[in-house]
């Protein structure tokens, strides 16, 4: 599933993307002769350090032949380059960080990732805990399928629309800039009690509104709000692009947009990237009304299946709550760590 090929250009351009502004990147090439064998990228976080006051460095962007010569050179030269920065310990692959892509597949289907999830071939795990790496968490994905819902959540809306009001509308396109600044809020606030997460910075959640806004549809962001107009919660689910852009192979030209036009009213599931509500209404219902809100939006768009992710394996509540809804983890993901 190639990546757009100005998108990876643009992620380690310090003038395009803001994850420069505040942290270090240092990407390094494994050569056999002439021959390109292998990637990975030193990442140096400094929102991380300051969040969990914890000396850990990352690494990302791996991608390897099978052969654990060539990993362990990759990683020793990670590990070298966080070693001068006094950090105690390395984990990865993020790419840079937990709000983009990260997590190795390790166990599941391994059809095509979704938008914004990672593949790798199924020999990468072996190589990197042949190089001393061991699982610090793992990362779930949940399937979902249109029509498999439990009749608990419609009397779970019901019941908490009367007794709450909450209303759930879609997103205002024409007023994207103040939407914009309603998600940063909820965005932060929701996560920031979440294991390695690292609040986005106002330039950063920027970026990914640029990236994420051509593929956007507004029916699948989802705002709720109480009668008094407080937002409380915001959820959001994007197409699954990735059925475009393995057409496209990683080229945007000279065909690249007329397929993704083609190709757009195609696409069959989403992912739930994003599903967030203050501390203080969690274990209220409230996110009954997004599913349902979402799903049969998405339905009307023509979308059947859906994939809920990342979730961390000790985020039991959540979990629990996807699985009452009828899902089930299809796909594990890993973080791993190794002392320096």
């Amino acid at each position: 599933m190639p990546p757009l090929k100005r998108d990876v250009q643009a992620a380690f351009d310090p003038e395009k993307h803001p994850f420069h502004l505040h942290s270090e990147v240092q990407p390094y090439l494994a050569f056999r002769g002439n021959e390109v064998v292998g990637r990975i990228c030193a990442i140096r976080n400094r929102k991380h350090e300051e969040i969990h006051d914890e000396a850990v460095g990352f690494f990302g962007w791996f991608e390897c032949v099978d052969d654990p010569e060539v990993a362990e050179a990759l990683l020793r030269a990670v590990r070298g380059w966080l070693r001068e920065r006094g950090l105690a310990a390395m984990r990865g692959p993020t790419s840079f960080s937990t709000n983009e892509t990260c997590g190795l597949l390790v166990d599941g289907d391994r059809g095509p990732p979704v938008v914004l999830m990672a593949y790798n071939p199924p020999y990468y795990p072996a190589l990197l805990e042949s190089a001393g790496l061991r699982k610090v968490k793992d990362l779930y994905a949940w399937h979902m399928v249109e029509g498999h819902w439990p009749e608990h959540m419609f009397r779970a809306e019901k019941l908490v629309t009367r007794r709450y009001r909450i209303r759930i509308r879609t997103l205002d396109m024409s007023r994207f800039e103040e939407e914009l600044a309603l998600i940063r809020h909820i965005y932060n606030a929701a996560w920031e009690k979440n294991w390695g997460f690292v609040p986005m910075t106002d330039a950063e959640i920027d970026h990914m509104a640029v990236e994420l806004k051509p593929i956007l549809n507004p029916e699948l962001a989802l705002f709720a709000e109480t009668p008094e107009g407080e937002t409380i919660g915001f959820a959001l689910a994007i197409p699954d692009f990735n059925q475009i852009l393995k057409r496209m192979n990683g080229r945007l030209f000279p065909f690249g947009i007329l397929k993704a036009l083609i190709h757009k009213r195609k696409i069959t599931s989403m992912r739930v990237l994003i599903l967030g509500l203050l501390e203080r209404w969690r274990g209220k219902g409230v996110d009954a009304l997004f599913y349902l809100a979402m799903f049969r939006n998405g339905t009307a768009a023509g979308i059947h299946e859906a994939e809920q992710s990342w979730i961390l394996e000790d985020n039991h509540k959540m979990n629990a709550a996807i699985a009452r809804l009828g899902g089930r983890v299809y796909r594990t993901y890993r973080l791993y760590e190794a002392p320096l």
